[in-house]
């Protein structure tokens, strides 16, 4: 019960700081109240239903996950490039791939932070999730290649289940 205290505790604060970064008029009084009252809203719906957890909270792998995103933010300026270089191309030479991709990561957080990774990476598309595989389309067969998502699988894993690559 302390831990679930604690995580809702830093859901609030964390739920908070995005807001007042986001927020452009902080001195507004309804403005802070609706702010407030979303930030008190949200977590206790999400306390209601259950979902305050490590993986609702990931803050203890927080050096992990910035780390990925860094790498992801890499990868996602590599692709743009690429897709850029096909759809420049006179010819057009795009030939779509849609592979399955299967997966071996334990948590919900680690499925959805490799499938959101997939798609947020340009020229490719996760279309289904699966407990043990992916369902991915792609622009070509070098975007959807199964040797890159495997090191997106690794980082992804060890950004949110700790697990070494």
């Amino acid at each position: 019960m302390a831990r679930q205290a604690l995580f809702t505790v830093l859901l609030t604060l964390a739920l908070a700081a995005l807001w007042a970064v986001l927020s452009d008029k902080l001195t507004n009084p309804l403005i802070l109240g609706f702010g407030v009252f979303g930030i008190v809203f949200a977590v206790a719906m999400a306390f209601r239903m259950r979902l305050i957890d490590e993986d609702a909270v990931p803050f203890p792998r927080l050096p992990q996950f910035l780390a990925y995103w860094g790498w992801l933010g890499d990868q996602i300026v590599r692709a743009n490039i690429h897709v850029v270089r096909l759809v420049m191309n006179p010819q057009l030479d795009i030939q779509p791939v849609v592979t399955r991709v299967p997966v071996k990561l334990h948590t919900d957080l680690a499925r959805a932070t490799f499938a959101n990774s997939i798609t947020l990476t340009p020229g490719t598309v996760t279309v289904e999730v699966e407990e043990t595989g992916f369902l991915v389309h792609g622009l070509s067969a070098e975007l959807a290649a199964q040797e890159g998502l495997r090191d997106m699988e690794a980082r992804s894993r060890k950004a949110a289940e700790g697990a070494q690559s």
